[in-house]
């Protein structure tokens, strides 16, 4: 798996987002994803399509989560560990038997061989651009303003 050339501010903002519809929906993290600086997009398997005051609401989550100016740090962590509170069904197979685990504060925490910001302070504001939802699959577009 080659290393992805994420943004550090719209890749942690892709964490929050992650952890944000887990939290709401118990959905997962997003099954398919694609971080560029100007724009990205998550996909998450999801029964139904969302209402715009869901869509509001997932926003102003994080939004708020942004502002509460939350550390980021990385911690290597045994893989056996790690999965006693992390998902690594998407670890590649030769993935090492030391892994990293990116944390943004307690909300969230996920193996991850991005950039990141060191606080969510330095990420700006999250915008949800649009969303579609077509068969069981809700794709959310979002952006960073300052």
């Amino acid at each position: 798996m080659g290393e992805k050339s994420y943004d550090p501010k719209m890749h942690s903002a892709e964490h929050i987002l992650n952890q944000t519809m887990v939290r709401l929906y118990g959905c997962g993290r997003a099954f398919s994803s694609h971080v560029e600086k100007k724009k990205s997009k998550c996909d998450y398997h999801i029964p139904r399509a969302l209402s715009e005051a869901e869509i509001s609401e997932i926003e102003n989550k994080v939004n708020e989560v942004i502002k509460q100016n939350l550390s980021v740090t990385e911690d290597f962590v045994y893989k056996s560990a790690a999965a006693k509170f992390l998902d690594l069904s998407k670890l590649p197979v030769d993935a090492p038997n030391t892994i990293r685990v990116i944390r943004i504060g307690n909300y969230d925490a996920c193996a991850c061989i991005g950039p990141h910001v060191k606080n969510t302070s330095e990420i700006g504001r999250f915008k949800i651009i649009s969303t579609d939802f077509t068969n069981g699959m809700l794709r959310i577009r979002f952006k960073l303003e300052n």
